[in-house]
């Protein structure tokens, strides 16, 4: 019997990575990075773990710190010991009392929602002039 898993990858306490990360699967940081990271997958910043960078990701689970932006597709979960300075934008938001958190929080919906009103009334105004 074969079990198909997407890859996980742990960086531990104690690791500093400096550059970017870009990964198929779910990523867990304890260590730190001194970088983006673009997953296909979940990311879990560990209570140690530390991101100083962008994070684009499907799901997040931060216990931890993000100094950077975070785009995340599905859910973000900031625990309570979390600690994030950065815009965040978002499908779904969960945060623990006791997290912290120092930036702008918008949602997929209400961007995409703005982007159209956006779209159709430059076309209105390009039709206008046309006219």
């Amino acid at each position: 019997m074969e079990i198909e898993n997407s890859p996980i990858n742990i960086i531990t306490d104690g690791t500093v990575i400096k550059g970017d990360i870009v990964a198929s699967g779910d990523f867990r940081l304890d260590g730190k990075l001194e970088g983006n990271i673009q997953l296909n997958g979940k990311l879990v910043v560990g209570d140690s773990g530390v991101v100083n960078g962008n994070v684009l990701c499907q799901n997040a689970n931060v216990i931890g710190t993000v100094n950077g932006n975070l785009s995340v597709k599905e859910l973000l979960s900031l625990h309570a010991s979390a600690r994030v300075r950065g815009d965040i934008l978002i499908n779904k938001l969960s945060i623990e009392p006791g997290a912290t958190f120092s930036g702008k929080c918008r949602m997929i919906d209400e961007v995409r929602a703005q982007r159209e009103e956006q779209a159709a009334t430059e076309e209105q105004a390009q039709a206008q002039n046309e006219d």
